[in-house]
Parts: C-alpha cells; sequence; structure tokens
C-alpha cells in the first residue's frame, strides 16, 4: 500500500507579522515546509500533497526552487477547516492508497514517526496523541470504558470534564485513502468555529467498529506547531539543541550547546572543537583537529585539518588547507582558496583569491581576483586595486614576493617571484623578480581630459 502524504500549508498566520507565508519561515535555514517534507521523503511517502492557501505563489516558487518538482499541490480557495482541506487533495490520491496527514507548521516530526503511524494505520485507523500536563487549546482524546478511542473533542466544544483529560490530539492522522473518503463525505460544521473538522472521522470510525490505533511521539517537540515568532524561536532552539546533542555524541567538541547553530550539514573529523556563539550554514566540513574561535560565521566551507579560526571571523563559500590560521576579524569571501599553513591575519579580507602555501597577510590587508604564490609576505595596508568602477581585474604575486606595508597593487598587474615593493608604493606596472621595485608620489595632478571607465558589455 503506498504511503501518500498529505501536508496542509493553507493557514494564514497572521501571529506571525509577515509578508513571508508562515511555513516558508526557516528552523535551522530550512522552511518549515521544508523540513516536513524532508520527513515524508525518509520515511518513503510515495507521493506528497501540498495544500496551499495564502501566499501560494510563493510557497509553490519556494518548492520549484528547492527541487520539489514533484509535489502536488492544491488550493483551498476558502479556510474551511482541516477536513474541507483534506479534501481539497483527496481526488488526486488513489483508493488503494494510504494516507497520512501533517502539517506544514510542525516542522519537528520525524520519519520514524511517519513510518510507525503509517504502519499502525493499515488496517484501520491511527493518530498520534500525547499526554500533557497543561493541554489548554488542544482536542481531546475521548477514550470508552475499554479504553478504546471512541473520539475527539475540541477544546471550544469540550465540557469542564473533557477539558480536564490530559491526553491531546496532534493532527497526525494516518488511514486508508478509500476510508477516509467516504468518512469526510459525512463531515458537518456545526460546531462552535463552523468548520469542518478531520478530527470528526475518529468518532465515525469508532461507529464502524474501525480499530483506531495511537502512537505516542519519541519527544514533544516532534509535535510542537508554529504560530507565532515566539513558538518559532522555541522550536529553532529545541531542533539546534537536539542536533548539538547528536554532534557531541559523534565526538564533536562544543563549548556550549545551547549557543551553537548549524542551519545545514556538517562532516568533521575527530578532535574538532566550537567556541561558543558559532554559526555555521550550508555543506561545511571541518578537517581533524580543527578549532574555531568565539562568534565565527562558516558558510559552504571547507578547512583542512590543523587549521585554526580566531574569533569573530566570516568565511564565506571558502576553503583553507590544512595549519592555517585566520583571523581573528578575518573576512573571506566566495572563492577564497587558501593554502597549507596560511596566515590571514585581523581585518584582513580576501575575495575570489588564490593563496599559496605559506603566504601571509596578517592585518588591515584587501586581496581581490588575485593568484598569491607561495611564502608571500602582504603587509599592513595593502590592497590590491582590482575595481575600475567598471571592471575587474587580476594581480598575480609570484612566489617568495614581499609587499610593503601601505602599497597598492593596481590591476592589471604582475609582481615577480622574490620581488620586493617598497612600503607606500603604488604599483601600477608589472614588478621584476628578484629586485627593489619603489613608486612614492612626488606631487600631485589632475588630468582634465580623463574618461570614466565603461562596462565590457
Amino acid at each position: 500500500m503506498q504511503l501518500h502524504a498529505i501536508i496542509l500549508a493553507a493557514g494564514q498566520g497572521t501571529r506571525m507579522k509577515s509578508a513571508l507565508p508562515k511555513v516558508l519561515h526557516p528552523v535551522a535555514g530550512m522552511p518549515m515546509l521544508g523540513r516536513v517534507l524532508a520527513a515524508t521523503r525518509a520515511a518513503q511517502a510515495a507521493v506528497n500533497h501540498v495544500v496551499l492557501g495564502h501566499g501560494a505563489g510563493r510557497v509553490r516558487d519556494w518548492l520549484q526552487a528547492a527541487g520539489y518538482e514533484d509535489v502536488v499541490t492544491v488550493v483551498q480557495e476558502q479556510q474551511l477547516g482541516t477536513g474541507h482541506a483534506v479534501q481539497q487533495a483527496l481526488p488526486q490520491v488513489p483508493d488503494g492508497a494510504l494516507v497520512m496527514v501533517l502539517y506544514g507548521d510542525v516542522p519537528l516530526v520525524r520519519a520514524e514517526t511517519i513510518r510507525q503511524v503509517a504502519q499502525a494505520a493499515r488496517d484501520g485507523l491511527a493518530l498520534v496523541t500525547a499526554r500533557l500536563p497543561d493541554p489548554f487549546g488542544y482536542g481531546r482524546i475521548l477514550r470508552d470504558g475499554t479504553g478504546r478511542v471512541c473520539g475527539i473533542v475540541e477544546e471550544k466544544d469540550a465540557s469542564p470534564e473533557q477539558r480536564a483529560i490530559d491526553e491531546i490530539n496532534t493532527g497526525l492522522i494516518a488511514a486508508p485513502a478509500r476510508r477516509l473518503k467516504r468518512w469526510l463525505s459525512h463531515l458537518r460544521n456545526d460546531n462552535a468555529k463552523g468548520e469542518y473538522y478531520l478530527t470528526d472521522i475518529v468518532g465515525m470510525a469508532a461507529r464502524d467498529g474501525i480499530e483506531i490505533r495511537t502512537v505516542a511521539p519519541a519527544s514533544i517537540d516532534e509535535i510542537e506547531g508554529v504560530n507565532d515568532r515566539a513558538q518559532l524561536a522555541h522550536v529553532e532552539r529545541r531542533f539546534q539543541l537536539a542536533q548539538a546533542a547528536q554532534l557531541m555524541r559523534d565526538g564533536i567538541a562544543l563549548a556550549d550547546p545551547a549557543r551553537f547553530d548549524l542551519r545545514g550539514t556538517l562532516r568533521f573529523g575527530r578532535d574538532v572543537h566550537i567556541d561558543v556563539g558559532c554559526v555555521l550554514e550550508g555543506e561545511v566540513e571541518l578537517g581533524e583537529g580543527v578549532s574555531l574561535g568565539p562568534y565565527c560565521v562558516l558558510r559552504n566551507v571547507k578547512l583542512g585539518a590543523g587549521t585554526r579560526v580566531e574569533a569573530h571571523s566570516v568565511l564565506d563559500s571558502a576553503e583553507a588547507g590544512r595549519d592555517c590560521r585566520i583571523g581573528p576579524f578575518a573576512r573571506l569571501r566566495p572563492d577564497a582558496q587558501l593554502g597549507d599553513a596560511v596566515h590571514i591575519g585581523n581585518f584582513v579580507e580576501i575575495k575570489k583569491s588564490t593563496l599559496g602555501s605559506g603566504a601571509k597577510a596578517n592585518h588591515l590587508a584587501y586581496v581581490g581576483d588575485a593568484t598569491v604564490g607561495e611564502r608571500v609576505n602582504i603587509g599592513a595596508g595593502v590592497i590590491t586595486c582590482n575595481y575600475d568602477g567598471a571592471n575587474k581585474h587580476a594581480t598575480i604575486i609570484g612566489d617568495d614576493a614581499f609587499i610593503g606595508t601601505d602599497s597598492q597593487l593596481v590591476a592589471p598587474v604582475v609582481i615577480g617571484r622574490g620581488a620586493y615593493i617598497a612600503a607606500g608604493s603604488t604599483i601600477a606596472r608589472d614588478a621584476p623578480e628578484d629586485a627593489l621595485t619603489i613608486c612614492r608620489a612626488r606631487e600631485q595632478r589632475t588630468l582634465p581630459n580623463w574618461k570614466r571607465p565603461k562596462k565590457k558589455r
């Protein structure tokens, strides 16, 4: 029996007070809807159906951009309740399928829980329930004298005695499609909210003598829904703490798991240490013995064994070899590539440049669109002048060159192997190998007929 997941994502999310559709708000860098879809895929759902409403166009755009072209979408034009929402997707579900209903704003559901519920529903109906010390706001599970589930009552429709029940409905439910279609066709909206409740099918199943099984989540986190910013922040922290706990079990050293954020994937070797306040995004790979100082941000970064990143450094789409020293307060921008044992110091920015093994730029420098050889020393205040206002130009620095303090290299320019550039020089022509080149202005001139460069077409 194929599993079809129906994910309800039509709500407006007014309490988020945002123009962004609620299900697109991220948890650990991924939209909540993406978290649910990742779980259903891991549970091997044959087809995912997403019921859209407010912001449907933006949600569809995200699905396409994220590679979910196979997701079947349908729009619930009027929000008339959860039962009505499921009805919108059912025409595209074959009678022989098994249906699992989930929610786009309940992002921490696990694939294992989905599999358990699907298995429990094959012969009848299954739902996820939990016991809470404070069940306020949730529908209550009703059981008969033998302990069998006989219905669900919503908070607004419950009597005082029913509100005292601590077993709650999480909304996650599964049933064979053929039965689900029949039950939904008999739904009525004579309740306090005037909506068609999906939960009313539980009473129908009980009256039909269908066995109703319940599954408990491994953690209450799985059933946490998000309706406002505070709940989103709570879910984010619960997810991050769970990730941190697993990473530490796998061998990584976190100075404080409560002050660590991973918004993507992390691969790492032995004896990796991450200090407080670090944020890792995208795909990050840390070699054996790598250490990250406090409050660093790494996005799509690969660091070789023994490399150390000092405090408050930002690395984006960059790669470093073994035994590098980066920071503090360093910035590696996209396409920065460092060889082994490279030193990038405080307030140094590297952009779209390759630095050979042993090269050093220890403080207050900008290196952009450059190829820097091995063992090059770049002094304080050095700038590669790579942008003329319209186009980018390359700088090439040969092995063992020395670039003196406060020099400007006006690209395109080539600095020869072993060249020595005197401090305070402005180099606009190629400098030869193994020679001292010095260029310091003696007078200021203005060229009245100069024309501003234009971008190449």
